[in-house]
């Protein structure tokens, strides 16, 4: 079959790859110049599957009116006039109870482990430089509460057969030797040995070279205005250089996916969170981090790339406003400073922010829809990096025709009873 795929972020190009792969003809297509310049450009780095959790938990509404109270605050709130954004806050409130947040979060860690699994059969299958690493991940804990807090997700992790560590302030030291010097700062940890870093966007480019190896079309500079059609199914997709037309579409636009499914009548329930990241050269290997540290405090997470530190966190609800005002470098400037201070040059570093796609239960939704030749991949929130590969090959096997390899309950859009305006 004819696939265009609209989106060319990491979820597009790693769907192209499997699609590809699967037999079919594929073309990508993004407004872009270039594969992985939007949300997969600079993101923390992380491939999480263990860390995997919803933003919709027992406690954060609760939690989310304090943050906005901090200096250093996780959470911001932009003052808007947006129906969306009250419609969607008031449905990820919705699913801030214990029974939902164990089920969303059993589908998130469903599909991400599912993903690393993908992400390791890729590197065997072809060599792909992206400076990873395969350290795991390190939660780490400030106070005794967010220790007892964890409880809930250790649970989750054992019912998945997700391996994992809980640690003492000398057990995280020793596994990031960085850390001793901050020990005093440190209660605990919950360290993830099965996940992995890497740079999404090195990762992103050069699988998009492998998929015009294998016959990918990327149409780059193309900007993608509208769905048309007929007889109730898409029959072509509205672009600046014409009408382009497939047997089936795949929306990959992330935060921009709604804007467009708006046009035919669907509502999906993503919103953009803003977040920020830095990026900066590292000077002293003893002050640096060997993989991923998630500082439970600020929702900040530093990752270790070969010769610099990636820092990335903070979540501002503003819209697709992509302004980089500088008192949004304190919550990270401060985390990598405070955890991590002369491991890497801060004079040096690169600021930026990308747009993270979120639903509400924090679940993608993935696969088809109400017309036939239309699918789904988007909604990753924070987790693009991670569920990319797992995604893509699901997705990829369902327009395929062949049975998925892992089970589809809960990740498609007939989860959302109001999807469709009509």
């Amino acid at each position: 079959m004819r696939i265009l795929i609209l989106g060319s972020g990491v979820v597009g190009v790693t769907s192209a790859w499997y699609l590809a792969r699967a037999g079919h003809e594929v073309t990508v297509v993004d407004r872009q110049s270039a594969a992985a310049m939007e949300t997969s450009y600079a993101n923390a780095g992380q491939v999480s599957p263990g860390y995997s959790a919803p933003w919709a938990a027992p406690g954060v509404p609760v939690k989310a009116i304090k943050w906005l109270m901090q200096d250093l605050a996780p959470l911001m709130i932009k003052p808007t006039l947006d129906y969306n954004f009250y419609q969607w806050t008031s449905k990820m409130v919705a699913n801030c109870t214990e029974g939902k947040y164990q089920i969303n979060k059993g589908r998130m860690v469903r599909i991400a482990e599912y993903s690393r699994d993908c992400l390791k059969a890729l590197r065997e299958e072809v060599e792909i430089d992206y400076e990873h690493r395969t350290n795991g991940t390190l939660q780490l804990f400030r106070t005794q509460k967010q220790v007892d807090g964890a409880a809930k997700d250790i649970k989750v992790l054992k019912e998945l057969g997700v391996p994992f560590e809980v640690l003492d302030r000398d057990g995280c030291a020793e596994r990031e030797p960085a850390l001793q010097y901050v020990k005093d700062k440190i209660v605990g940890g919950l360290r993830l040995p099965g996940d992995e870093t890497g740079d999404c966007f090195k990762f992103t480019q050069a699988l998009a070279k492998k998929c015009e190896e294998v016959g990918v079309k990327f149409l780059f500079n193309t900007s993608i205005d509208g769905l048309l059609t007929d007889k109730g199914d898409i029959v072509g997709v509205k672009t600046s250089a014409g009408v382009m037309t497939a047997d089936r579409y795949l929306l990959c636009l992330g935060s921009y996916s709604p804007l467009l499914a708006k046009q035919v009548d669907m509502r999906l329930p993503i919103y953009p969170v803003k977040g920020y990241s830095l990026t900066l050269p590292i000077v002293d290997e003893s002050r640096a981090p060997v993989s991923t540290v998630m500082d439970e405090t600020y929702k900040v997470a530093v990752t270790r790339f070969q010769d610099r530190i990636r820092v990335g966190g903070s979540a501002e609800l503003a819209g697709y406003d992509l302004s980089l005002p500088e008192k949004r470098r304190a919550n990270v400037d401060f985390v990598v400073s405070d955890l991590f201070g002369g491991g890497g040059d801060m004079a040096k570093a690169e600021f930026w922010t990308g747009l993270r796609p979120m639903t509400p239960d924090g679940t993608p939704v993935l696969g088809g829809t109400r017309y036939p030749s239309l699918y789904l991949n988007t909604g990753h929130g924070t987790l693009g990096w991670t569920m990319s590969l797992g995604s893509a090959k699901f997705v990829s096997d369902l327009i395929s025709g062949r049975e998925t390899d892992i089970d589809p309950t809960g990740l498609g859009i007939d989860r959302y009873p109001y999807a469709y305006a009509s």
